[in-house]
C-alpha cells in the first residue's frame, strides 16, 4: 500500500521490513547533505549538518543516535537514544557501540556502484563499519519502500500536473502552427519560454526548461536552447518537445512526457518508420508491466528494460538507442525507485505497487531522433499510463 502522508519516520514499518530482509538495522548517515534519501525517509527537515551524524534503527528495539556535541540537537525530532560525541576516537568507539551486536546492516551503499543513485554513502564509512564485523548491505530495496512509494495525494499531484503539462504541449504546438502558417518564424528558445509561461499559469513550477529541440537537435537527448541559441522552426522541420514539471504544493511529484511534430501537412515517411519503431517498443514494455502486475509475477527493472531495447533491436537501431528505458519519478524527476534499466546500470530491484515510472525509449539519429516518453503507475495488481500517450507524429499545420 502507498506510504503514509504523515511526516513522521515509519518506525514500526521498517521495522518490519527489516526483519522481514532478515536484516540487523539501517544505518543512516549524513555529513553535509550528502544524503538527501536520509531526510525523505526519516522524515526530518535538513539541519545544519557541518559534522557527521549517525541513526540506527534496528531490526528490533529503540532506534539510536549519534551525534558532535555542537550540533547535538540535529536528531531531536527522530525517536531513540542520544549518544553525544566530540573526538573522531569517541566517535568511532560510540559508534561501534550502538552497532554492538548486529552482523547485517543496511545503508545507502550500491555493490560495484550498481545503482549510484542508492550509493551515497562514501567508501570510508563502509569500510568504518565493516571493521566492525559487520557486513554492509545495500538499502536499495528498502529506500523504493519508504521513499519511492506514493501516497494517494502525491497521485493526485501527478495526474493534476499532468493536465497542465499536457496542455503546455499542445499549446506549443498551436504557437508553432500559427506562426509558420502565417509565414512567420520561431525557434526553440521562443517556444521553451512559452512553454515556461504555460506551465506557470497551471500553478506548475520545473527544475529545468524543457527540452525544444529541431532537427538534428532531436538527436540529443539532452539538449537545451538558451537565449539567442535556438534554432530556428520553420515549415518541413521535425520538433521534439519534452516537459516535466510538477504542483508548487510540499509533497507534489512530478509529470514528465515527450512528443514529437512535424511542422508541415504530411509527415515523412523515415519520420513516421521511426517513430512507429520508438511506439512499439514503448508499447512491449508497458504491456509487460500490465501482463507482470496483473498474474501477480515479479518484475525487476532491467527485465522492462530488456523487453524494451529488445524490439529496437530487432529493427536494426540498437546502437541508436542510448539511454535506459525509464527511471522513477518523484518529488525529484529522477526518483528513487526501480529504473527501467539494464544498459546504463544494472537495476535488479523489483517493481512494487506504489510506485510511478517513466518509458521513455528512442532512437538518435544524424538529422533527427524519435523519443516517446510516457509514465507507469503501478498498482497492487495493475499497472496503468498517468495521461495520454502519443500513437503518431503530430502533424503540426493540420492539427
Amino acid at each position: 500500500m502507498p506510504v503514509s502522508s504523515e511526516r513522521t519516520v515509519d518506525l514500526n514499518g521498517i521495522q518490519s521490513a527489516l526483519r522481514e530482509a532478515q536484516l540487523d538495522g539501517w544505518l543512516f548517515y549524513d555529513h553535509h547533505h550528502r544524503d538527501p534519501i536520509a531526510y525523505r525517509v526519516l522524515k526530518i527537515a535538513p539541519v545544519m549538518c557541518t559534522r557527521r551524524w549517525y541513526y540506527l534503527i534496528p531490526a528490533q528495539g529503540e532506534p539510536a543516535k549519534l551525534v558532535h556535541r555542537i550540533e547535538g540537537a540535529n536528531l531531536d525530532a527522530l525517536p531513540g537514544t542520544r549518544h553525544l560525541y566530540s573526538a573522531w576516537v569517541e566517535q568511532r568507539q560510540k559508534l561501534k557501540q550502538i552497532l554492538d551486536g548486529k552482523k547485517r546492516v543496511a545503508m545507502e551503499y550500491s555493490p560495484l556502484n550498481d545503482i549510484p543513485y542508492v550509493g551515497l554513502v562514501d567508501a570510508g564509512t563502509v569500510e568504518l563499519v565493516r571493521s566492525f564485523g559487520i557486513d554492509v548491505i545495500s538499502s536499495a530495496d528498502l529506500v523504493q519502500l519508504f521513499e519511492a512509494r506514493w501516497s494517494p495525494e502525491a497521485l493526485a499531484s501527478h495526474l493534476k500536473a499532468g493536465q497542465g503539462v499536457h496542455a503546455a504541449v499542445r499549446g506549443a504546438f498551436k504557437m508553432i502552427r500559427q506562426i509558420v502558417a502565417a509565414g512567420k518564424e520561431t525557434d526553440e528558445y521562443a517556444v521553451q519560454q512559452e512553454i515556461l509561461r504555460a506551465l506557470n499559469q497551471y500553478g506548475l513550477i520545473t527544475d529545468e526548461p524543457p527540452i525544444v529541440a529541431v532537427n538534428a537537435n532531436t538527436g540529443n537527448p539532452h539538449y537545451s536552447p538558451g537565449p539567442g541559441s535556438g534554432f530556428p522552426i520553420r515549415r518541413s522541420d521535425f520538433v521534439l518537445l519534452d516537459v516535466w514539471a510538477k504542483l508548487s504544493t510540499p509533497g507534489a511529484v512530478y509529470f514528465d512526457i515527450t512528443w514529437t511534430g512535424y511542422v508541415g501537412e504530411a509527415v515523412p515517411l523515415r519520420c513516421s518508420e521511426i517513430f512507429g519503431v520508438v511506439r512499439e517498443s514503448r508499447d512491449a514494455a508497458i504491456e509487460l508491466v500490465k501482463q507482470s502486475m496483473q498474474a501477480g509475477r515479479t518484475l525487476r527493472g532491467c527485465d522492462v528494460d530488456d523487453a524494451a531495447r529488445e524490439v529496437i533491436k530487432s529493427h536494426g537501431y540498437a546502437d541508436y538507442f542510448v539511454h535506459r528505458t525509464g527511471h522513477s519519478i518523484g518529488e525529484d524527476i529522477h526518483g528513487n525507485g526501480a529504473n527501467m534499466d539494464n544498459f546504463e546500470t544494472r537495476d535488479t530491484r523489483t517493481i512494487i505497487p506504489g510506485t510511478c515510472f517513466s518509458v521513455e525509449p528512442g532512437i538518435y539519429l544524424d538529422d533527427f531522433g524519435v523519443w516517446c516518453e510516457v509514465y507507469v503507475y503501478v498498482d497492487e495488481r495493475d499497472a496503468r499510463v498517468t495521461g495520454e500517450s502519443q500513437q503518431s507524429v503530430i502533424l503540426t499545420l493540420n492539427e
